[in-house]
């Protein structure tokens, strides 16, 4: 022991290595591999996986809702490049070139009546310069094809059996023994009008197909002029289907359109409309406009709602908008709906109560806007609905009918305003007691505009009876109904009666007028009715034949005698 402490390096009390040595692998044996095989299960999925977007076309982006660009303007010409200029204008931003029939827009039938006070964007044109024939696209332009393709027109379509050549809508329907004829004004190329059974030939296989314009919120643009003469190649007539905001007013639609185009609108139901390209129309000599490459910026115009509108003060449009808040809506607007009795809705509205609210819930900001500047704008010296606009708020339009609304129905402001009336008389009648509504009120009448114009219009038809004395008895009065009831039902089922006259060898036959006097024939009429056309926009919906004959014994005057009959055996 003595040595072994003696030794140098050697420590008796020493605990044991931190670090055990390791096993020989040589020498151990390998562990037994388990009875299942353990799965391998993919990694978990993230829940927010970082995807990578791709990113928009910058050529699809439009650079002015990210700019605050804003130029004042005034009416004029803006800018100038060469023959080509920008105008601002009563009808909004227009760009007038060289040899162009008329001014092109990118809006001709939505665009708002009223000067722009600022535009968006540098005011360049929207088409391809003339120095550039066609676009770069990083290559030379092909070399000149050696062959000789034919032009086809509308005159000298390709034979029905030519294999690689579509359709090409001959000119027609011509009469027989008449033939088309090189037309270059609007009535050369129309040529005759349509007679009806015309009409209902060339619209009766469109109402149920599906190849048509469909005309949205931005109304009739401009490279829509191209599109319809690119259906009239196929086809004698265009299917136009009209949706949203425009459907206010389909006149201005209409009227555009065939201003534009040069057709014809032969039909019209709801929102489509049927234009017909005319009698004499080549697609060869079509007029060719030149297509716009982008949407132009659209311009400032001055605010829609004034904080005092025009006829009121702030207190009274105050007032007015604290009082429509509680107003029920008259109808809501669904998107990208049918707005075309709209119109009618506010006037009759209007009849009622001075304030007038439209429910838009749901419709993009711009639609309802659009739709109130409509309601009141100018078209054609004459407004839809003179009205003053107080309010988009909570996506609901509120209109005031303004002082001076002229009632559809006559001079009938006696009878429907008191003669003290302030000017939010009609609006809140909730402040009157039940003692109040008991009482007469001699200086107001209880009859609407709308009803006494119903009942002059009975009266005048024989529909109604105006009793003269008012002091009658009972028996007085079902003595007048027995007797008005039977000369109301022998007017209601009189007919033509055909009157034979022989004292001088010669029968001639007439039309007798009957009492309700809705009838007569003039003895120089020589026109068919298949060569009248009524409406201009021809809008019968049905375009069956309709037996207008009643089998015998269905008519209410039948069923009295029949009655009378058994009676009387």
């Amino acid at each position: 022991m003595p040595i072994l402490a003696s030794l140098p390096g050697l420590n008796l009390l020493s605990s044991l290595p931190s670090n055990p040595p390791q096993n020989d692998t040589t020498s151990s044996t390998p562990s037994p591999s388990p009875p299942i095989p353990i799965p391998k299960y993919p990694p978990p999925r993230s829940r927010n996986p970082k995807t990578n977007v791709p990113r928009s076309n910058p050529a699809l982006s439009i650079p002015h809702r990210r700019s605050n660009y804003r130029k004042p303007v005034q009416k004029g010409v803006i800018s100038t490049d060469g023959d080509r200029c920008v105008i601002v204008g009563e009808n909004g931003v227009s760009y007038k070139l060289p040899g162009a029939p008329f001014e092109f827009q990118y809006s001709y039938s939505e665009t708002p009546n009223a000067e722009p006070i600022a535009i968006r964007e540098p005011a360049y044109l929207p088409f391809a310069p003339p120095t550039m024939p066609r676009p770069w696209t990083g290559k030379a332009p092909l070399k000149k094809s050696k062959k000789n393709i034919p032009l086809f027109d509308s005159f000298n379509p390709p034979p029905p059996g030519k294999k690689g050549v579509k359709h090409v809508e001959k000119p027609g329907p011509f009469p027989f023994g008449k033939y088309p004829k090189e037309g270059k004004t609007r009535e050369e190329i129309l040529g005759e009008p349509l007679k009806k059974w015309e009409i209902k030939m060339l619209v009766k296989p469109l109402l149920s197909d599906n190849r048509q314009v469909n005309l949205g919120r931005d109304g009739l643009t401009h490279n829509m002029l191209d599109l319809i003469h690119t259906h009239w190649k196929r086809r004698r007539v265009c299917k136009i289907k009209c949706k949203g905001v425009p459907t206010v007013d389909m006149d201005n639609v209409c009227r555009h359109s065939e201003e534009k185009t040069g057709g014809k609108i032969i039909h019209r139901v709801g929102g489509v409309v049927f234009l017909f390209r005319g009698r004499n129309y080549n697609y060869r000599t079509r007029p060719q406009y030149p297509v716009m490459l982008w949407k132009p910026a659209t311009p400032v115009y001055p605010k829609l709602i004034q904080e005092a509108p025009e006829g009121l003060t702030k207190a009274e449009a105050d007032e007015f908008r604290k009082k429509g808040k509680s107003l029920l809506p008259i109808c809501t607007l669904a998107k990208n709906g049918m707005y075309a009795s709209l119109v009618k809705d506010v006037r009759d509205a209007f009849e009622e109560c001075p304030l007038v609210k439209i429910d838009c819930k749901g419709l993009q900001p711009s639609d309802y806007k659009k739709i109130g500047a409509k309601l009141k704008v100018r078209r054609m010296l004459k407004e839809l609905v003179p009205c003053v606009l107080l309010s988009f708020d909570d996506e609901q339009i509120l209109m005031w009918r303004g002082r001076d609304w002229k009632s559809m129905y006559g001079d009938t402001s006696s009878n429907l305003v008191p003669v003290k009336a302030d000017i939010l008389s009609g609006i809140d009648n909730s402040a009157k007691s039940s003692d109040d509504i008991g009482t007469p009120d001699s200086q107001r009448v209880v009859s609407s505009p709308k009803m006494m114009s119903l009942w002059r219009r009975a009266i005048e038809s024989n529909k109604a009876l105006l009793l003269e004395e008012l002091a009658l008895g009972p028996d007085a009065v079902l003595d007048k109904v027995e007797e008005f009831e039977g000369m109301s039902l022998a007017i209601e089922h009189s007919c033509e009666a055909l009157v034979l006259s022989s004292e001088d060898g010669s029968s001639s036959s007439s039309s007798a007028e009957f009492k309700g006097g809705s009838y007569s024939e003039d003895e120089n009429d020589i026109y068919s009715s298949d060569d009248i056309i009524d409406d201009e926009y021809y809008g019968d919906n049905s375009f069956e034949e309709v037996d207008p004959s009643i089998p015998l014994g269905l008519l209410p005057v039948d069923n009295i005698a029949e009655r009378l009959r058994r009676e009387s055996k």
